[in-house]
C-alpha cells in the first residue's frame, strides 16, 4: 500500500468544501482552525496532517466517512491507537492476519466479533 498523498487529501477537502459552497474562512471557523492552516492543508503544504479528531470533524461537516478520511490522511483514530497500546503484540498480529482476508470475509469476521462483544457486554 502506498503512503497517502498530502496533496490528494488536501484536494479532497477543498473539493468537498467547495461542493458544499463553504468559503475557506467559514469552513476553517467551523473546524476550529485558522484559514491559513486550512489553506496549507488543502495545498498539501503541512508537514503532518491534522489530528484524527480534527479530520473527523471535517469529514462529518462535509458528510463524509470519518474513518476513510482519517486513513487517507495517514492517521489512526484515537480509539484505535488506544486499543493497539493495550495489546501491542496481539493487535498488529490480528491486522496482519486480517489483511489476507477478502472484503466479504472481513465483514463476516467483524460481525462475529461485534456479536461476541455484545453478548459479553450483556452478561
Amino acid at each position: 500500500m502506498t503512503a497517502p498523498s498530502k496533496k490528494s487529501f488536501g484536494a479532497m477537502i477543498r473539493r468537498r468544501r467547495l461542493d458544499k459552497k463553504l468559503s475557506l474562512r467559514k469552513f476553517a471557523d467551523m473546524v476550529g482552525v485558522s484559514p491559513t492552516y486550512l489553506s496549507q492543508i488543502e495545498q498539501g503544504k503541512v508537514e503532518r496532517p491534522p489530528t484524527a479528531e480534527r479530520i473527523r470533524v471535517m469529514a462529518e461537516l462535509l458528510d463524509e466517512n470519518p474513518d476513510q478520511w482519517i486513513a487517507l490522511a495517514g492517521r489512526l483514530p484515537d480509539d484505535l491507537t488506544e486499543i493497539i497500546k493495550k495489546e501491542p503484540e496481539m493487535m498488529p498480529a490480528l491486522l496482519r492476519a486480517a489483511r489476507r482476508l477478502s472484503p466479504e470475509e472481513l465483514k463476516r469476521v467483524t460481525e462475529d466479533l461485534e456479536k461476541k462483544a455484545k453478548r459479553k457486554a450483556d452478561q
